[in-house]
This record gives C-alpha cells, sequence and structure tokens, in this order.
C-alpha cells in the first residue's frame, strides 16, 4: 500500500519559515515527479511546485517564486517545500503528491496518481 505522509505544518507569524516534509513508503518515487499542492477554506486546490524525478528540474506557481523551495532526497523517498517569507494568504492544508508514471514536473492535479492527507499551515497577521 503507498502512503504519502505529510509533517512540518503549523501556526506561524506572518515573515516566518516552515519547512513541510513527505515521507512515502509502499513504493519508491526516485524515478517519477513529486508535487505540493494546497487548498485553502473555501478555495479549489492549487498546485505549489513540483520536482522532476532527478530534483534537477523544478516548477513553481507565481505566487511562491523566491519564497518557496522543492526538493527531494531519493534515498530517503521523502520530499521537501522550504516556505520562507510566509503570508496570512498561504494559509491552507499543503498536500503532498506522487506520479507513478511521470518524470517530470508538472503543476496539473491529473499528473499525480497518490496523495497524502495534508498538513495545516495556517499564517498569522
Amino acid at each position: 500500500q503507498v502512503q504519502l505522509v505529510e509533517s512540518g505544518g503549523g501556526l506561524v507569524q506572518a515573515g516566518g519559515s516552515l519547512r513541510l516534509a513527505c515521507a512515502a513508503s509502499g513504493r519508491t518515487f526516485r524515478s517519477n515527479a513529486m508535487g505540493w499542492f494546497r487548498q485553502a477554506p473555501g478555495k479549489e486546490r492549487e498546485f505549489v511546485a513540483a520536482l522532476s524525478w532527478s530534483g534537477s528540474g523544478t516548477y513553481y506557481a507565481e505566487f511562491v517564486k523566491g519564497r518557496f523551495t522543492i526538493s527531494r532526497d531519493n534515498a530517503q523517498n521523502t520530499v521537501y517545500l522550504q516556505m520562507n517569507s510566509l503570508k496570512p494568504e498561504d494559509t491552507a492544508v499543503y498536500y503532498c503528491a506522487g506520479s507513478q508514471s511521470n518524470r517530470f514536473a508538472s503543476g496539473s492535479s491529473a499528473a499525480y496518481d497518490y496523495w497524502g492527507q495534508g498538513t495545516q499551515v495556517t499564517v498569522s497577521s
């Protein structure tokens, strides 16, 4: 059974930082793309960042460029999202996603087959 488990969410003041982690089990994703999405209350789920299988290709939503960094440790089967300069509008549940066959970073949720349960990030003003 494939599981993606996020951790690292919490409450932080505006301007602060958090580092999310997503640990995969049940299969390896070292040959596949991984991504992060988020969903704020009353809003659709939206793309945040994605990473190619090798880690060399990254893709970010415009609203996080320069603030968030996605990375992966294939030996640990884990993907990270470093979030700096957080804003109240970054408040959302953040979801990790893994692709079964796609190797390259994608901003489309349809490119991912496995999803974590989400971790809450709350940024206070």
